[in-house]
């Protein structure tokens, strides 16, 4: 069997992912999507990148990895509609996502989670890394490191994504010395709502793997705040390094985090506790890259035999 991973190329999580699948599975795949019996449609949106008759000649899995129903537009249920002629299973990493489009098909939905790299994200040394990144030592830190802003205007707030939430969050928190880490990109909405808040910041814009690392472990506390997910992967890389983390009920989170860590913030706010970290950091094991691969490759081949 031979797999032809579509990934959009555009620098984050998905070529982060393709690139580790082809890193563990080099056997199962191909870069001649002509030679290829699977077509892993990674990103969902390029599907048209492919002549219709070649998608017709291969088995064809498409990851949807969450819906936002308010975006979710009478274009997108047309441009899904005309999609899932070609597709013959649906894969998402969460049971919320699935719950939505087994709505609108009828074809197979597997949920197999996201994984972790645990030679990436494991325990490392707070005060090393706080140097590393000049973070002060007194400082509480308080992590984000995905995209709020939409790309469209730079400006509005990507709502899923609960920048407004995260904001409020930090506020509710109440501390003197709170710093808010940022990561990843499109970070304008919350820098603006920190700004006139007053509350100190430090961006790292798209920051390598091991600065990205470093990032994780100066962090006191890690909020996810969207309200739509399909993981999202820092609830794994956050709950792998042993990082407080807290999350409202989105993606990933009930199969990762211990009980008392899914709040719904801003309204509920909570700390983890040294045992909320170890059972976080227990669960979180089973989504090791090394198992997780095998999963989607059992997939794949059940499509193929298909």
């Amino acid at each position: 069997m031979k797999i032809f991973l579509l990934a959009p190329n555009e620098n984050w999580i998905l070529d982060r992912i393709s690139k580790e699948f082809k890193q563990n599975l080099p056997e199962l795949v191909t870069e001649n999507v002509a030679e290829c019996d699977v077509i892993w449609m990674l990103s969902s949106w390029m599907w048209k990148n492919l002549p219709a008759v070649l998608l017709r000649q291969k088995k064809v899995v498409c990851t949807v990895h969450h819906v936002v129903p308010q975006k979710f537009s009478k274009e997108s249920l047309l441009d899904f509609i005309a999609r899932d002629e070609y597709v013959d299973e649906y894969h998402v990493p969460c049971v919320k996502t699935k719950e939505f489009i087994s709505k609108i098909t009828e074809k197979p939905v597997n949920v197999i989670g996201y994984w972790y790299n645990k030679e990436l994200w494991h325990p490392v040394d707070k005060g090393k890394a706080r140097t590393s990144i000049g973070i002060p030592e007194n400082a509480y830190v308080v992590g984000s490191f995905q995209r709020d802003t939409e790309g469209s205007d730079l400006r509005s707030p990507k709502l899923e994504k609960g920048p407004d939430l995260f904001v409020d969050t930090v506020k509710e928190l109440g501390k003197e010395n709170v710093m808010v880490l940022l990561g990843g990109w499109r970070r304008q909405y919350v820098i603006n709502r920190l700004e006139d808040e007053g509350i100190d910041y430090k961006f790292f814009e798209l920051a390598p793997l091991d600065e990205l690392r470093d990032m994780y472990a100066a962090c006191d506390l890690y909020v996810v705040s969207s309200r739509y997910e399909g993981g999202p992967q820092a609830i794994l890389e956050a709950s792998a390094m042993k990082i407080p983390v807290i999350s409202r009920n989105v993606g990933m989170a009930t199969a990762v985090l211990n009980d008392n860590c899914i709040v719904d913030v801003p309204n509920n706010l909570y700390l983890p506790l040294k045992s909320d970290v170890e059972r976080c950091y227990n669960n979180v094991q089973q989504f090791e890259i090394k198992y997780l691969v095998n999963k989607y490759a059992e997939m794949f081949m059940n499509v193929k035999r298909g």
